[in-house]
């Protein structure tokens, strides 16, 4: 799979005007994160769903991890 293959979703982060569109603003966002922030188990686990996509021809499941991860709420229903 391409590093320019869009999300089904874009990833919305607080306090950045451009939403991640592609495997490869996920990952360049990742690598420019602070040392700290980039080594973080979070962002490393990321990383590692972004390459495995990337390599392996997978399917973009990247908003299912985000979710697993506490990173993106789950949406709600019947609210």
């Amino acid at each position: 799979m391409s590093w320019d293959q869009e999300f089904f979703d874009p990833i919305i982060l607080p306090g950045r005007k451009q939403p991640l569109r592609t495997l490869r603003d996920a990952a360049q966002y990742i690598t420019k994160l602070p040392k700290a922030e980039h080594d973080a188990d979070e962002w490393q686990a990321a990383m590692e769903a972004l390459l495995l996509v990337a390599e392996l021809d997978g399917a973009t499941v990247v908003r299912a991890h985000r979710r697993a991860e506490g990173i993106e709420p789950r949406p709600r229903s019947g609210v």
